[in-house]
Formats: C-alpha cells, sequence, structure tokens
C-alpha cells in the first residue's frame, strides 16, 4: 500500500504525522476554543431563554392587571350608579316630603279660611239682624204716631230704608 500511495506521491510517514498533528490540532481547538464558544452559546442561549420567560411573565402580569383594572372600573360604575340611585331616591323623599308638607299647609289654609269666612258672615248676619230690629223698632215708632194704610205703610219703610245709609238705593 505504500507503493500505491508513493506513485500519488503521497509518504505515508509524512501523512501519519500531519493526521496525528490534526488530531491534536482538533482536541487543542476542543478544549481551548470550542468549549469556550459552546459555552458562550449556551449561556446566550439561557439569557434569550430567560428574557422570552420574563416578557411572557411580564405579559401575564400586564393581562392581569388589565383584568384588575377592569375589574375595579365595573366596580366603581356600579357603586357610581348606586350612589346616583341613592342621591335620585333621597331626592325624592325631599320631594315627597315637601309636598306632603305643602298639602298639609294648604288644608291648614283652606281650614283657616273657612273659619274666617264663617266668622265674617256670622259678623254680617248678627249685624244685619240688629240693623232690621233697628228699622223694625223705627217703624213700629213712626206707626205707633199715627195710623197708616197701605199706601202710607209702604211710604214709611221707603223713607226708613233711605235714612239707613247701608240700605240706601244706589
Amino acid at each position: 500500500m505504500e507503493e500505491g500511495l508513493a506513485s500519488l506521491g503521497i509518504n505515508v510517514s509524512t501523512l501519519v504525522a500531519q493526521v496525528v498533528n490534526f488530531c491534536i490540532l482538533l482536541l487543542l481547538l476542543y478544549l481551548v476554543a470550542y468549549k469556550p464558544l459552546m459555552r458562550m452559546f449556551d449561556e446566550r442561549s439561557k439569557k434569550v431563554k430567560e428574557g422570552i420567560e420574563q416578557a411572557e411573565h411580564i405579559k401575564e402580569q400586564m393581562a392581569k392587571a388589565d383584568e384588575e383594572v377592569a375589574k375595579r372600573i365595573e366596580e366603581a360604575s356600579e357603586e357610581g350608579q348606586k350612589i346616583v340611585k341613592q342621591a335620585m331616591d333621597a331626592g325624592e323623599e325631599v320631594r315627597a316630603k315637601v309636598q306632603q308638607e305643602a298639602k298639609e299647609e294648604a288644608r291648614a289654609l283652606i281650614t283657616e279660611a273657612q273659619a274666617e269666612i264663617k266668622y265674617e258672615r256670622d259678623e254680617a248676619v248678627k249685624e244685619l239682624r240688629k240693623q232690621v230690629a233697628d228699622l223694625a223698632i223705627m217703624a213700629a215708632g213712626k206707626v205707633i204716631g199715627r195710623s197708616l194704610d197701605k199706601e202710607a205703610h209702604r211710604q214709611l219703610i221707603d223713607d226708613v230704608l233711605e235714612e239707613t245709609p247701608e240700605l240706601r238705593k244706589n
């Protein structure tokens, strides 16, 4: 085999030496360059993986925060609606109370006005009776003074009515 390789211009001892040197070089490169490069690639891969995991974690936290914000907004909206409803209920109560007080005040005013009207009517009736009695007394006094026929009696009543300022014809 040496002769076949020699005819090709290949020296076997040099070839073996080059193969041994190449293996030593590969071993040195493996120890010096490949391991540190692989370690550096692994570290970089690990950092990228951690970055992705951290990004996923942040994404989950943001989703949770968005849910929390939506929940708080909904709670605030519900609380606001409760407050508005309470305010409306309180306003309705105040309106009903004011309306009831106004009705009671109106009833009191009507009752007072009715009492005053009754009092004024009673006073007017009393005054009218007094005036009628005075007229009857005056008429009787004049009748007693002279005897009257029907025409004279009517004339006497007209004269009395004319003398009384409240009963004068206008």
